[in-house]
């Protein structure tokens, strides 16, 4: 299976809840990119680990990240 997950990175506040949940431990916070709102937003690390569960994106409080699965 292939996952695609967008995050919205400019809405993004940096509140970690999706970096809790994900179970193959991929998401992260960029502390080398900081957006709009000042934050360093999340983003995934390796996405040829994603198995696209969207945990992340269900926790998220903005809904600011979108999983897809191929």
């Amino acid at each position: 299976m292939t996952a695609k997950v967008t995050f919205n990175s400019d809405r993004c506040k940096g509140c970690e809840l999706c970096t809790t949940v994900c179970p193959k431990h991929i998401v992260a916070i960029d502390q080398a990119v900081i957006n709009r709102k000042g934050y360093h937003p999340a983003h995934v690390t390796d996405i040829s680990q994603c198995i696209a569960c969207a945990s992340c994106a269900k926790i998220c409080p903005d809904s600011i990240i979108t999983v897809e699965k191929f």
